[in-house]
């Protein structure tokens, strides 16, 4: 299980990644300054370390330039806030592989890690596999008994989201922050709509679902008995 170093001062930020690096079987070291960051990097030995460029301390760019200095093999992301471009440079300079600027989709940032695991060589889940369907993570594809399905970019977000939490029930409200993220204000039907037309694709009769299961009172969640990577 690949060890990721998130040094973030905003304790809900944290929080809020901490959980969905965790579903994705990442084992997540926090921290909520630059100088205990630095400390868990030279105990912990991550292969990622997800950086905020604002930290109490010493900042983000520093942390940046020591972790690159002392662990040339790791890889480094920056968080930036909207807009300002001078942290882009800034952490480029000193050494980070990527950066993402906030407000962000947390599935953004796992994608991310994933990219970036893929470059430095330690990627070791690229496919997942539930019963006859395949998720490639690498190409983004979704293959049902080796046939691909042809999906939109959401679609595949919320088949990733099932097959990787199979039996757990998600309600509306934790789809739409995990696929259209926090700042998304529209209708929650949407997730009903997407459901729908996604049972259509992978279903051998979409009127009576033996996939995606609706959950009375809360929302959905994906039927299985199987769970393979």
């Amino acid at each position: 299980m690949n060890k990721i170093l998130l040094v973030e001062d905003e304790e809900s930020i944290r929080g809020f990644l901490k959980i969905n690096l965790q579903r994705n079987n990442f084992n997540v070291i926090e921290a909520a300054s630059g100088e205990e960051g630095l400390e868990l990097a030279k105990k912990e030995k991550p292969k990622i370390a997800i950086l905020d460029v604002m930290l109490p301390g010493i900042d983000g760019f520093i942390v940046c330039s020591e972790l690159r200095s002392s662990f040339p093999e790791m890889g480094i992301i920056m968080l930036t806030a909207k807009g300002q471009d001078m942290d882009k440079i800034m952490g480029l300079e000193y050494g980070a592989d990527d950066y993402i600027i906030k407000p962000f989709n947390p599935l953004e940032v796992v994608l991310r890690v994933k990219a970036l695991l893929r470059r430095i060589g330690e990627d070791d889940k690229e496919k997942l596999q539930l019963g006859e369907f395949i998720i490639d993570i690498y190409s983004q594809k979704i293959l049902k008994n080796n046939c691909e399905i042809d999906v939109t970019p959401k679609e595949y977000l919320l088949m990733k989201i099932f097959l990787e939490n199979p039996n757990k029930a998600f309600s509306r409200d934790e789809l739409l922050d995990l696929v259209w993220g926090k700042n998304y204000f529209g209708d929650a039907k949407i997730i009903d709509v997407n459901i729908r037309r996604l049972r259509a694709k992978i279903e051998d009769k979409p009127s009576e679902p033996k996939y995606i299961e609706t959950v009375w009172g809360i929302g959905y969640r994906w039927k299985s008995k199987e769970w393979k990577v």
